[in-house]
């Protein structure tokens, strides 16, 4: 009879502990930031650094990437007739790195078509320079971030075994299991910087070299335009 009531009572503590409300021991994302130590500060930075330049160099990208499907027919016409300055005033107005390379061929139309494609060349590697801006920051931070939180992991371990060695023969689970949770949450929060800012970096190189192979194909077009008889 003193088993059973001791199995019941057993029971139903089990029972109370299950139905007991859990949200009391969530943590936010402040208190996790917190609990990492110092070290995620700069992974913080590094992580608003990272947000700003893919959604910065995205939105640039793309609008560098458009181009009219009649932007080419239209300056082949204005060139064929002789309307050198509205074919410059159309490129002008585009503002994109294609229309800024078809300006500076047609600002050169005269002189030999090898000096035009060298100074159309020239501006579209001055303009590939500026769509690539900001790339090695976001590649370093894929890298850096990680590596940052593992630093905080040894630290978080080297804090942990000296709080230890304070405590003497007064070392309990609650002292282990959150020394040691706090050492891996900078190893998560680098992890996951680097991941996002590694994937930002892929897709955005990809966009851009969509944008570079426009900008190849178009300055072949307006070559083979110049090739044409007037």
């Amino acid at each position: 009879m003193s088993i059973l009531l001791q199995f019941v009572e057993g029971g139903s503590a089990v029972s109370d502990t299950a139905t007991a409300p859990i949200g009391g021991g969530a943590l936010d994302a402040l208190s996790l930031l917190y609990k990492g130590g110092i070290v995620m500060i700069p992974i913080a930075i590094l992580f608003v650094i990272a947000v700003y330049l893919t959604f910065e160099r995205y939105f640039t990208i793309k609008k560098a990437g458009i181009l009219d499907s009649q932007f080419m027919g239209g300056i082949k016409g204005m060139v064929l007739d002789g309307d050198i300055k509205s074919a410059q005033r159309l490129c002008h107005e585009k503002g994109t790195p294609i229309g800024l390379m078809v300006e500076k061929g047609l600002s050169r139309i005269g002189k030999p078509l090898k000096d035009i494609s060298v100074a159309v060349e020239n501006v579209g590697k001055l303009e590939v320079y500026k769509l690539e801006k900001g790339m090695v920051m976001l590649a370093t931070i894929s890298g850096a971030a990680p590596m940052l939180g593992f630093l905080g992991t040894v630290t978080g371990m080297i804090r942990t075994f000296n709080q230890m060695q304070d405590s003497g023969q007064q070392i309990t689970a609650d002292l282990l299991s959150g020394g040691i949770g706090e050492a891996m949450m900078t190893t998560v929060a680098g992890l996951v910087v680097g991941i996002f800012a590694y994937i930002a970096y892929n897709l955005l190189s990809s966009m851009i070299n969509k944008v570079v192979y426009k900008m190849e194909a178009t300055s072949v077009e307006f070559l083979d335009i110049l090739h044409e008889p007037a």
